[in-house]
């Protein structure tokens, strides 16, 4: 097993990513004022962290990218700071004790622009006529300063003024809207746990509409001019939310919102009780609707049930795959087992060099790591039967709901829900590259 990262100051223990986050502490609450300016890709912000001290600190720090910080506050009293490339090292006044709950004030503004990497460009990006946020896995501090390792999750307040014409949508509830004469501040509220990848803002010319599709709050924000065929192909949302509900419990958030923007994307965008398509997703025939439930099932796995760490990703996309399965079968499509069939033979004919277990970090988004993935959990379910891997796909989001999840951690639950070890199935599907058999 890979051995994870040991933290320090400017490290955080991720085995995959430990340059990004940091060690010392751990975030409560992130209360974020942003002003921003359209035409120029001007952002002013102020960001006030809560967080707790995990050990004594005379230093610590945060990731913030490509912004100018003009003050560091840490309980009010002004501290020295430094910004060296995608680090903001900040020194108080006083030392930290251990186990102390401390408030860190960072003000800061620039043009922010998307955090380059092995993965493209990700973070804060302008749209023809808005901006985009897409954040995973590394790509938030392009926008706020922060503790940016997928274990940390926080609480949010997030408050974003822009030109009156523009819509925001951000994470969390609509608390508070206030019009001024060219200006509108949007306030939202995000109380559940949430790392940072997944906390987002969208901004455009966008039409707010509530969706009737029961359940939970369902909302969307998107062009006028895709709403006829936004309508067509998002009309199965609500049987989509009903379904997966059966199959995985309760909605863990208390509203679900989709945004579709006025350019293509190349793929959707998960975040907190939210999710973001482009217009080239929206063309009246259903073409993506399998993307719909995908994007949906996160909310479950990798939302409320975040990683922790990186290495664990199967447990995301694995998971929202196999969604994809279930849908087809329950919307009258093809069956879970017709489309583990299709996909074993596909692996079949592609090189056996991944252990989705642990992939390492070139192929955190390796397309076989998501088949294979939701093929290791039909496979479980043909090893234990549909009674006994329901119910213990009901009990992992229950028991977890809100927390930090690995796969030992879903591993040992298997075993309890299958009455005996599972050791040999595990080493063959998650661990070894050769691909399995699909067994009778």
């Amino acid at each position: 097993m890979r051995e994870a990262a040991r933290p320090g100051a400017d490290r955080s223990g991720d085995s995959y990513l430990p340059q990004h986050g940091n060690g010392g502490y751990r975030a409560i609450h992130y209360d974020l004022d942003l002003d921003y300016r359209i035409t120029t890709n001007r952002l002013a912000g102020s960001a006030t962290i809560t967080a707790l001290a995990t050990h004594g600190l005379s230093r610590f720090s945060l990731d913030l990218a490509g912004m100018r910080v003009g003050q560091v506050l840490v309980d009010g009293a002004p501290a020295k700071f430094a910004h060296e490339g995608r680090k903001l090292h900040v020194r108080p006044a006083a030392a930290i004790p251990a186990e102390a709950e401390f408030r860190v004030e960072v003000r800061y503004a620039g043009r922010p622009r998307p955090v380059d990497g092995r993965w493209g460009d990700i973070g804060w990006d302008e749209l023809s006529d808005g901006v985009l946020v897409a954040s995973q896995p590394v790509g938030a501090p392009s926008w706020f300063p922060c503790n940016d390792q997928p274990s940390d999750k926080a609480s949010y307040r997030i408050a974003v003024s822009t030109a009156t014409p523009y819509s925001v949508i951000a994470t969390g509830r609509l608390v508070e809207r206030r019009r001024s004469a060219s200006t509108t501040a949007w306030v939202y509220d995000l109380p559940e746990p949430t790392p940072t990848y997944l906390v987002s803002v969208q901004i455009g010319r966008y039409e707010r509409i509530d969706l009737d599709a029961g359940g939970p709050p369902q909302r969307a924000a998107l062009p006028t001019r895709l709403r006829r065929r936004f309508a067509y192909d998002f009309g199965r949302q609500g049987e989509m939310m009903q379904a997966l509900q059966r199959f995985f419990g309760p909605y863990p958030f208390g509203e679900y919102t989709v945004v579709v923007t006025d350019d293509d994307l190349d793929d959707p965008i998960e975040a907190q009780g939210m999710s973001i398509f482009g217009a080239n997703h929206v063309d009246g025939r259903r073409t993506h609707e399998r993307l719909v439930v995908h994007e949906l099932a996160h909310q479950w796995f990798g939302n409320s049930l975040s990683v922790a760490d990186w290495r664990h990703i199967w447990l995301n996309e694995g998971f929202a795959t196999y969604a994809e399965w279930l849908w087809s079968g329950a919307s009258g499509g093809a069956p879970a087992e017709a489309l583990a069939r299709m996909w074993h033979a596909r692996l079949a004919a592609r090189p056996a060099d991944l252990r989705i277990a642990d992939p390492g970090v070139a192929r955190m988004f390796d397309e076989r790591l998501y088949k294979r993935g939701a093929l290791t959990l039909h496979s479980l379910r043909r090893e234990v039967g549909d009674e006994r891997f329901f119910r213990l796909l009901r009990a992992w989001v229950a028991e977890h709901r809100h927390g930090t999840v690995t796969t030992p951690a879903f591993t040992a639950l298997a075993e309890q829900h299958a009455g005996r070890p599972l050791g040999e199935f595990f080493a063959t599907w998650l661990h070894r590259a050769a691909l399995p058999a699909l067994t009778a």
